[in-house]
């Protein structure tokens, strides 16, 4: 979960799930108005951030800064790539996991999983040619359990989603549909 950093302390005191920040800025405690800490962002109950999502796109050398300062603070980085060659890029910074959204799928309900497979296939391919260890995930259109599925059978380890939810007529019926597909492929596997 990754709520807005104003609700990150509440709702980490409320839920026994990981909650990570949107983000965090490559910056350390001082004269720094208006950036997210890492340390804060660890002090508000948060276990990892998000960093370089489309929302919110980094340059290289800036991710590297925001990802040095977020594990200095102990967190989680999930790092978001739009391309396979960006992914690749990210690998070589060694998040702990890399999120594929390709943004013109994002909030779509068009599934990258199914609609562009190929594009989950070369991210995992240029990922593991950098660093076997990164597990992989797969965002952008996934609105229900048979997407997950197909991001499940493409090799990722799970799924990134949003609007796929919070958009949903009936969020917490897709989330338990979701989540039977992650128990059902955690079976198999």
């Amino acid at each position: 979960m990754a709520p807005q950093f104003s609700d990150l302390s509440p709702i980490a005191r409320e839920v026994n799930i990981p909650v990570l920040a949107q983000h965090v800025d490559p910056v350390k405690p001082g004269s720094h108005t208006g950036h997210i800490l890492a340390e804060a962002v660890r002090e508000a109950g948060a276990t990892g951030t998000l960093l370089n999502h489309s929302e919110r796109r980094l340059k290289l050398e800036v991710l590297k800064e925001s990802l040095t300062r977020a594990k200095e603070a102990g967190l989680t980085i999930v790092a978001c790539g739009d391309t396979p060659e960006a992914c690749r890029q990210i690998a070589g910074l060694n998040p702990d996991l890399i999120a594929i959204e390709p943004p013109e799928l994002i909030g779509t309900g068009i599934p990258v999983s199914k609609a562009k497979p190929e594009i989950v296939t070369d991210t995992l391919r240029e990922v593991r040619e950098v660093n076997l260890a990164i597990p992989v995930l797969c965002g952008a259109g996934i609105t229900d359990g048979s997407d997950v599925e197909a991001a499940l059978k493409l090799g990722t380890c799970g799924v990134l989603l949003a609007s796929g939810v919070v958009k949903a007529k009936k969020p917490e019926k897709v989330l338990e549909e979701m989540a039977k597909a992650l128990v059902k492929a955690s079976k198999k596997g």
